[in-house]
């Protein structure tokens, strides 16, 4: 059985008192030199009620505040939690600490998180949810299959920024047939329905899933996909999650299998909507050469039709690789746009989406890769002659974080933010920000 990469845990555990005083500490971002850009530390995790380790970035809402997901702290199993931009600082107000076993509310929170319609957030945990199934335990108390959960505001405001906002399971994963440790992007279509994947389950190799919403405040799971493994060219073990591309279609990677029965390399999918159900087409199977192999990071659409990658090792340089697929007389072409530096099987490269600008611009950030070796965010600019590469940031592992695994998105003055999962000046990750 293999388990999804597993990220080294720390358990804090802090009193209310305690973790006032942190916060207060930690709400002052500061500046560090980049590459051309203005790079600024906007927020230092402590471990207590805010949190730590926040791996997978963080969302913004219409009024330019922060949601985010810190792994582990909180009391033990993960936070939710939101930042507000007050004067020339920035503080943060956690939303909910998750309990772990015997609340059933889930344990280590690691998908970014959906901001509905109604304002409320859904987000998914990679472990907890009460199933005790043997292959649903992760480490220190990390027990159960995963959970998909909404977080709405208290019925009445807050009497302080710590008041938690209201958790609501609305899936407990069970491993099989409806799969196992969701994780990364969570898509939601125009009625309000969700879908993943769980990295695990249904026949051991993962599955795509939908939840609908039934009317009454409960939720219906099917698995739309599952996966196979050896030998299906769609692979196993898909890590990205989904996104919907302009053209209504699901897309994601998966990172093992595919290629061969040694549990290489991953492939690219698309699902397809056809009569109430869904359609799967495998895409592009990694072969471990110039290609690249082993994508965590999911795909990313284009008005054209293009979808944008990454994976996480091999290439030309050994680091993973940058790519595009383009479609072409009813198949797809593949395209190498960029190859890391890093060596055999040492996944440095990219663990999650792209993102790109109205300029045709990519963006991301590399896990280990940069100057310092504790990873960067880049960007890949389109030409004539090809895609130029920039980073914008190379990581150092002290004060402005280490070892960033996540998607990136703009404001609308065209400032970029993500988070550090490590580094910081409690070595718990930050939240940074890159104001060109």
């Amino acid at each position: 059985m293999t388990h999804p990469e597993q990220t080294p845990s720390w358990n804090f555990r802090a009193s209310r008192g305690m973790a006032v005083a942190a916060i207060t500490l930690a709400i002052i971002g500061f500046a560090l030199p980049a590459q051309a850009q203005n790079f600024n530390v906007l927020y230092n995790f402590t471990g207590a009620l805010d949190g730590a380790n926040p791996h997978v970035g963080v969302t913004l809402d219409a009024a330019g505040n922060l949601y985010g997901t810190a792994y582990n702290g909180g009391i033990g199993y993960g936070s939710v939690f939101k930042l507000t931009h007050k004067g020339s600082g920035w503080v943060l107000s956690p939303l909910y600490d998750f309990k772990g076993k015997g609340a059933n509310d889930g344990a280590g929170p690691d998908s970014p998180l959906v901001i509905a319609k109604d304002g409320s957030l859904y987000g998914a945990a990679l472990s907890g949810g009460g199933n005790e199934d043997p292959y649903c335990h992760i480490f220190n108390g990390y027990y159960g299959c995963g959970t998909v959960f909404n977080l709405k505001p208290p019925p009445t405001r807050p009497a302080t920024p710590l008041s938690p906002w209201v958790e609501k399971q609305i899936y407990l994963f069970t491993f099989d047939p409806d799969g196992a440790y969701p994780r990364n992007n969570i898509a939601m279509d125009a009625a309000g329905n969700l879908y993943g994947t769980g990295s695990n389950g249904g026949t051991v190799f993962g599955v795509v899933w939908e939840l609908s919403p039934n009317g009454d405040g409960t939720w219906a799971e099917k698995a739309i996909y599952t996966f196979t493994g050896i030998s299906n060219p769609a692979g196993g073990q898909p890590e990205s999650g989904v996104v919907f591309g302009p053209d209504g279609n699901l897309y994601g990677t998966t990172s093992a299998w595919g290629h061969g029965s040694t549990g290489c390399c991953g492939a690219v999918f698309q699902l397809v909507p056809v009569g109430g159900g869904w359609t799967e087409y495998s895409l592009y199977d990694f072969t471990d050469g110039a290609d690249g192999s082993t994508p965590y990071a999911g795909v990313i659409q284009d008005a054209a039709g293009n979808l944008y990658g990454a994976t996480t090792q091999d290439g030309a340089n050994g680091g993973g690789t940058v790519f595009e697929l383009s479609p072409s007389n009813g198949s797809w072409t593949f395209q190498t746009i960029y190859s890391f530096t890093g060596t055999a099987g040492s996944q440095v490269g990219p663990y999650a989406n792209l993102t790109l600008d109205n300029a045709g611009n990519l963006y991301g950030t590399t896990y280990l890769d940069g100057r310092y070796g504790w990873g960067n965010v880049f960007k890949l600019s389109p030409s004539a002659n090809g895609w130029t590469y920039t980073s914008l940031h190379d990581f150092t592992g002290g004060l402005d974080g280490a070892a960033p695994r996540c998607q990136l998105v703009f404001d609308s003055g065209g400032n970029l933010y993500g988070t550090a999962g490590i580094g910081g000046a409690n070595g718990l990750g930050v939240v940074f920000e890159i104001s060109q």
